[in-house]
């Protein structure tokens, strides 16, 4: 058999036993009911869980990216600190770049335009600024 009708075989095979199992697995799902007979509670515990683990998630992130140049408690007070203004600004601003191409460009334009403003500044003086509103931050968490 030529080695094109083998990967064709194959592949075929795979398709079979992926089709197979989807569909094992949606019956399964079907099936299921979630911790409550009403759907629309299911609906709501799914929108808290998924919003919880997202904000895990991101803390984690955030964390991790503070963690490589502060240590690890600064890091957390750093996220910790943020205030009611700051989370809005970019809760808001992740969803417009999200939501649409022209509110991702709209977006990313912010930011390259504010990445070139603090260029313009001067290294030493956008660092040393950026520094302040960290330790600021830092200083804020409860």
């Amino acid at each position: 058999m030529a080695r094109g009708k083998v990967r064709a075989k194959i592949g075929g095979l795979a398709r079979n036993a992926a089709g197979k199992a989807g569909s094992k697995a949606k019956q399964t799902v079907r099936e299921t009911s979630g911790p409550s007979p009403n759907p629309a509670t299911n609906l709501i515990l799914a929108d808290i869980a998924i919003r919880g683990g997202g904000r895990l998630l991101r803390h984690a992130v955030e964390r991790t990216l503070l963690g490589v140049k502060y240590p690890d408690q600064k890091a957390r007070d750093i996220v910790k600190g943020r205030s009611m203004v700051q989370t809005l600004v970019g809760t808001a601003a992740a969803r417009m770049a999200t939501r649409s191409l022209p509110g991702a460009l709209l977006v990313g334009g912010g930011l390259l335009a504010k990445t070139l403003y603090d260029r313009s500044k001067g290294r030493a003086q956008a660092k040393a600024e950026g520094e302040a509103q960290i330790e600021e931050q830092a200083a804020k968490a409860p």
